[in-house]
């Protein structure tokens, strides 16, 4: 696996971009923890995604690449265009959709809901530069512990993901999932 800095990244955001949209997986920073990504638009690269991880049927979250796409894609109520309008953040905000086209099936595995999140981080920036939602998932396989450092990365992803993005250890833990399709106000938030 090819390990890049945020440097390089700057240097060859066209080539990194070319190699997304065209379905390589890879490693990303994100304000909390380290991620497993792809196209969220590529069914290929989901199902890659899917085949590292060993999760099946669980949905995947996105980064999207702006609130404007949240708005023109998921059903917002007063409610949930409160919580979006605190985006960036450590947050993923499960909310419906208006049009399950706008990931692959298998990010959400047909389901009328989607995870959203956009990071404050500048791993969002390059997000909504490249125009496209982005699988997130936290980079270890389903039930281990998550990536912090490139020391602690489990080395079955390493040998499947294409590149890293790598800028250090991180401190933090996984974003705090908003439930806002809960029925019951006491499911509303999910501590992972």
């Amino acid at each position: 696996m090819e390990v890049i800095t945020k440097e390089q990244v700057k240097l060859s955001r066209d080539e990194i971009e070319h190699r997304i949209r065209s379905g390589e997986v890879f490693i990303h920073p994100t304000d909390t923890i380290y991620g497993l990504g792809c196209n969220a638009l590529n069914s290929k690269a989901v199902i890659r995604i899917r085949d590292i991880k060993n999760r099946d049927t669980r949905p995947f979250s996105v980064i999207a690449p702006s609130k404007e796409w949240i708005m023109q894609n998921c059903l917002l109520s007063a409610e949930e265009k409160k919580w979006v309008a605190k985006l960036p953040g450590p947050y993923t905000l499960i909310l419906r959709l208006k049009d399950n086209r706008c990931v692959a099936s298998e990010v959400n595995m047909d389901l009328d809901t989607l995870g959203v999140r956009i990071p404050a981080h500048w791993f969002a920036d390059f997000v909504r530069e490249l125009g496209v939602p982005v699988v997130t998932t936290s980079a270890n396989l389903a039930g281990m512990d998550y990536m912090t450092s490139i020391d602690d990365l489990d080395p079955k992803i390493a040998r499947k993901a294409d590149f890293a993005i790598y800028e250090g250890e991180k401190k933090g833990r996984p974003s705090t999932l908003i439930n806002l399709t809960a029925v019951d106000e006491n499911e509303l938030i999910i501590k992972r």
